[in-house]
């Protein structure tokens, strides 16, 4: 029985009508309107919520309260057409029923009660109610055909999904792979679901005795969905219905076999199935626990986040099925594909800079990330930050941007598997190992299956000191990949910095005649000469490595090694030497890297205005760089300071470089600063530089400077009158250099320097 408080037991009025909810009857001048049924509940509905929207989704949900399917948008455009009839409305110039455009409708006339008053707007728990409705109206609109049924266990955050490979009878290979690449991304963009790792699924396949190519079937997703602890598998398909395409996509409980909720949609054409897989998507993620309101916000349709294009969409899919397999090389042909198909596409640009940064082709990389980050707007938001990250990690330089992207990243999607470790490698750069080592260590807990955790981790332990640690986690990430470079080359210097030849030696021989892999061990093996003072092998490692290099066309990383060697060179007063090597690079790259090498390779030979203009050039080409700006220019004047005897400017000069100086660099900012602060006569300030490089030893590694230091302490040691101490540190430095060529200039002057201590 209704109450007082109950609209439907009231009289209303607009303009010259009234309507009467009991009776459900509509009047004009006391002369009732035959309006009966739908239109009549859909007037009610109007005036229950006088202006604001009442959406199409409540209207069905009203008018046909059952699953039963039909053809709503008709029923409900027939019922609105035959009440402005009654009422004699227009939906051009409307008085009364205003059409919201794929929204619903709002009735706009003043409405009063029986008793005059005004009827008041609904209550606040409403109006959330109404803009839920509104969203989830939106997820059907378009002429698709779909069905839901509520979930039995909503998930939580914290829950994963193993994510099955789709059913395809349509006899169509387009749709192989493709879809449920489609259906990733939409749930990608979500803060709230998590899917299992493709790296996960690959490590199970293979504990289970399954290719790590397996196809995902729903018993497999089922057995792996178990395996791995996950709450869900995601089942989909796709059929012919005539001309047609029926979807299906289902969410199971993995382990009691329970629908927790299902959609199936329908496609007009196959250029509409992807805008189908949005909409089936947004309202999975809804029915599986996610707020409507993140739903909404992060929803970018596949069409914008990927492509337009099925075949683009396929090749994509193609591309980074061979890069999560660590075919690295392979998946480039097939990323250029899908950007020849579509060169809208964003994120693919995004992944072929990541497989030539993987290469050594940095340049290439480069390319391709200003390309995404052009088309950045075009994402959705997840999609947007990864984006803008790879530019200005791999472009751009701005470590700030850098961070900030990457914590907004961390912060929005709280589950994501990359964040932690990017975040680590940002902060390594940055030379904050503590909070590098926090974030590596959180990756590994979102993501133990990953591979990548032992490649982010170990250089870190490495560069605190924790040579065991590093070791140890090396080997482990060997365990399970044994071909991965990086961890050889961690376990290569930990054998330097514990002397273990045999150790080194190890890792040169797996790097034997591995294209790719074999000139970078070569360049590890000159410095390791160069740091004892055996220049002429040093040397001669260097000139392998840059034919290795530059037989498979890797121009940027040859003319790296060109210009690493020109700086030790100059490092060790060899001034033909360091001009020729650096010019030898330069005619190979103008890479950022190389550029500054180069530059500082001329300043250490006096080349003053060779460095200027090369300095000149980084300022202008970089003006957002932080290491550029902030660490590479003040090393190059500060250099050229010292050459000109203002060792004072030196020292202000590379203040600037003070918060990276144990970040890029290996330690050469701080040797640089002892040694002008050893040309400026303060030998404790200097001695305190080269005690820091001691210290780090796993940053500094083999780099020279490291045992360049043991002099430039002795040499403050004897500028203070502390001989005893200095005689040791000359001793060190003499010791690490017993087997050095005798030619070498520093080691003649550390030899005259040392007989004067006696």
């Amino acid at each position: 029985m209704a109450t007082d408080s109950d609209p439907r037991a009231r009289m209303v009025r607009f303009a010259t009508f009234e309507v009467d909810l009991s009776a459900r009857e509509l009047r004009k001048g006391g002369v009732k309107i035959k309006v009966y049924g739908q239109p009549f509940e859909v007037l009610a509905m109007l005036l229950e919520r006088p202006g604001e929207i009442v959406t199409r989704e409540e209207l069905k949900q009203k008018l046909w309260p059952t699953d039963t399917f039909v053809d709503f948008d008709h029923g409900v455009n027939t019922a609105i057409k035959r009440l402005r009839e009654a009422l004699g409305d227009s939906a051009e110039n409307p008085r009364f029923v205003e059409t919201m455009p794929r929204r619903g409708y709002r009735f706009i006339a003043p409405v009063e009660s029986s008793a005059g008053a005004p009827v008041p707007n609904i209550s606040r728990w409403k109006i959330i109610v109404a803009a839920a409705a509104l969203f989830l109206a939106a997820l059907v609109a378009g002429g698709l055909y779909s069905h839901h049924s509520r979930p039995l266990k909503k998930l939580t955050d914290k829950d994963t999904i193993v994510l099955a490979d789709f059913s395809n009878t349509t006899g169509d290979p387009v749709f192989d792979g493709t879809l449920r690449q489609a259906m990733a991304v939409q749930f990608q963009q979500s803060p709230f679901l998590n899917l299992v790792s493709e790296q996960e699924i690959q490590r199970t396949l293979a504990l289970m005795g399954q290719p790590v190519d397996a196809k995902l079937t729903p018993v497999l997703a089922k057995e792996l969905c178990q395996r791995t602890g996950s709450a869900a598998v995601f089942e989909g398909s796709i059929a012919n219905l005539g001309s047609q395409y029926v979807m299906g996509f289902k969410a199971v409980n993995c382990r009691t076999g329970a629908t927790l909720t299902e959609q199936q949609v329908r496609a007009a054409s196959k250029e509409q199935v992807l805008s189908a897989t949005d909409k089936a998507a947004a309202a999975l993620r809804h029915n599986l626990g996610e707020s409507l309101s993140t739903v909404e916000k992060f929803s970018t349709p596949l069409e914008q986040t990927t492509t337009p294009s099925l075949e683009a969409l396929q090749a994509y899919t193609l591309a980074t099925e061979k890069y999560l397999q660590g075919d690295v090389v392979p998946s480039i042909p097939f990323f250029k594909r899908a950007l020849q198909l579509d060169p809208n596409f964003a994120i693919a640009y995004t992944g072929l800079g990541y497989t030539y940064s993987v290469i050594g082709e940095p340049g290439l990389a480069a390319e391709n990330f200003k390309k995404a980050y052009d088309l950045r707007d075009r994402v959705s938001e997840r999609e947007r930050l990864i984006i803008e990250y790879a530019y200005y990690w791999n472009v751009d330089g701005d470590l700030g941007k850098t961070l900030q992207v990457q914590q907004v990243l961390e912060e929005t999607y709280p589950g994501d598997r990359w964040a932690p470790n990017d975040l680590a490698r940002v902060y390594t750069q940055l030379g904050d190992h503590e909070k590098a080592l926090g974030k590596a260590k959180e990756a590994a807990r979102r993501d133990p299956a990953s591979r990548l955790n032992y490649v982010v981790l170990a250089p870190i332990y490495l560069n605190l000191n924790r040579f065991d640690e590093a070791r140890t986690t090396a080997e482990e990430g060997l365990s399970e990949d044994p071909e991965s470079f990086p961890l050889r080359l961690v376990l290569y210097q930990v054998a330097f910095l514990r002397n273990d030849a045999a150790g080194m030696a190890k890792q040169v021989a797996w790097s034997a005649g591995k294209p790719g892999l074999e000139d970078a061990l070569l360049s590890f093996e000159a410095c390791t000469a160069a740091y004892s003072g055996r220049l002429r092998k040093a040397r001669d490692f260097w000139r392998r490595a840059v034919l290795s290099a530059n037989s498979l066309g890797k121009k940027d990383v040859a003319a790296s090694y060109e210009s690493t060697a020109a700086v030790m060179e100059g490092l060790f007063g060899n001034p033909v030497q360091a001009r020729r090597r650096a010019e030898a690079a330069l005619k190979i790259s103008l890479h950022r890297d190389v550029q500054f090498q180069a530059a500082l390779a001329f300043a250490f030979a006096g080349e003053a205005l060779r460095a200027q203009a090369l300095a000149d050039d980084l300022f202008k080409r970089f003006p957002a760089d932080t290491i550029v700006q902030s660490s590479f220019l003040p090393r190059i004047r500060a250099q050229l300071a010292l050459n000109q005897n203002k060792a004072r400017s030196a020292v202000e000069i590379l203040q600037a470089v003070t918060p990276y100086e144990l970040g890029i660099g290996a330690g050469l900012p701080v040797y640089l600063r002892g040694e002008a602060y050893l040309a400026a006569d303060q030998p404790t300030d200097a001695a305190a530089q080269f005690q820091k490089l001691l210290e780090h030893r796993g940053i500094v590694a083999d780099v020279p400077v490291g045992s360049l230091a043991h002099l430039g302490l002795g040499r403050a040691y004897a500028l203070s009158g502390d001989s005893a101490k200095a005689k040791a540190s000359y001793q060190d430095f003499l010791t690490l250099w017993k087997d050095a060529d005798p030619d070498i200039r520093i080691l003649k002057e550390a030899n005259a320097e040392y007989a004067k201590l006696q």
